[in-house]
């Protein structure tokens, strides 16, 4: 991507005193609902009001979005609250519409990143727009794909572009409806500093209690802005309920967020070192989270020597783990001492989980 730093132009454009907020109901469901919550957001620090108007969703026979009459709900909100509005697209005629209802932003979502014939129809649909143009990562763990949609917009002349990290779907469970991977969306502040970030807690987490750490994270790790999915009466809401947050709660959740934002001359120091913290936070997560399965992998190990009625301790097979382990180590630049140690406590661990299996 040429002239990277033109990127960054239309978010500074924005002259925000704050991260872009993006914030609205999953799906648009009625014109009252969308106005009512359009009306309680108007005066706050949300810079988008968003709606879902096409949802892509996983199985048929599920609420699939309003269509192109929500549009001229989306209309309705920026005459009423003077509010700029977004919403997804995931073809041309899509595009079509929105353009020509005037919609301020739009967002490709992460269903349709994973196709390059997908984004680029829309691309050439989308040909030397003026509008924002948000590209959510692809469901799956794949930086190049999402790298190669922004390019093929890039490539259309669009400017105004920019990206959102909503994690990534496994088929492992965990506490994350999308797991964040946050290493890569680092990696590609890393390659693309210039590239606008926003992150969408909603679907990381799929639950709204969660929604505030995932979104302080995300700041601590100098992302631009966040999308939030707001609806006055969430749990009643015709899609993705339990993640929707009220306007109250947004607004709380605008208040409690720390921006890390240094005015005195140790600014940038402050920066860079709060977002290498936040990394190290991060893997640390990970690390736990790794820790975690590989105890279970040694309870199942358990159970199948009290079968077979084996000894614990295998020297031979944990004689060969920590030889591989010290070159694997030493090649990431770790040191002897430092794996041994580790490796030791973290195998007295799995001899106290297999024991307390075998003694039942």
């Amino acid at each position: 991507m040429e002239n990277k730093k033109e990127l960054r132009t239309w978010l500074n454009d924005l002259n925000l005193s704050h991260p872009l907020v993006i914030a609205g109901p999953c799906s648009a469901e009625t014109e009252e609902q969308v106005l009512k919550i359009a009306n309680e957001l108007k005066d706050t620090d949300v810079s988008y009001f968003r709606a879902g108007i096409w949802k892509p969703r996983t199985r048929p026979g599920m609420f699939e979005g309003v269509g192109a009459l929500g549009l001229k709900w989306l209309q309705k909100v920026k005459t009423e609250t003077g509010m700029k509005t977004a919403t997804e697209v995931a073809n041309a005629a899509h595009v079509k519409l929105a353009l020509e209802h005037d919609i301020d932003l739009l967002w490709i979502g992460a269903r349709s990143t994973v196709s390059p014939f997908i984004v680029q129809e829309i691309a050439d649909a989308l040909h030397g727009t003026d509008k924002i143009v948000l590209v959510k990562n692809p469901v799956n763990p794949d930086l190049a794909l999402w790298l190669g949609a922004i390019e093929r917009l890039a490539t259309a002349d669009i400017k105004k572009l920019g990206v959102i990290h909503r994690g990534f779907s496994t088929y492992e469970k965990s506490k994350y409806r999308n797991n964040p991977e946050w290493q890569l969306a680092i990696e590609l502040q890393t390659k693309f500093p210039d590239l606008p970030i926003i992150n969408d807690p909603s679907h990381i987490t799929g639950k709204r209690d969660m929604i505030f750490d995932v979104s302080q994270t995300a700041l601590d790790l100098n992302f631009d802005g966040l999308m939030i999915e707001t609806h006055f009466d969430p749990d009643n809401a015709w899609s993705d309920a339990s993640q929707q947050v009220t306007p109250k709660t947004l607004i709380q959740i605008m208040k409690d967020l720390k921006i890390r934002k240094e005015t005195d001359p140790e600014a940038e120091y402050n920066s860079k070192l709060n977002n290498l913290r936040a990394q190290i936070d991060v893997v640390d997560n990970q690390i736990i989270d790794l820790l975690g399965k590989r105890m279970k992998a040694a309870d199942g190990i358990g159970a199948l020597k009290k079968q077979k009625n084996v000894a614990v301790l295998q020297s031979k097979r944990w004689n060969e783990i920590l030889g591989h382990m010290v070159l694997e180590g030493e090649s990431r630049g770790l040191s002897e001492e430092f794996i041994l140690k580790m490796f030791k406590a973290i195998h007295q661990e799995s001899i106290n989980h297999q024991e307390k299996i075998i003694n039942g």
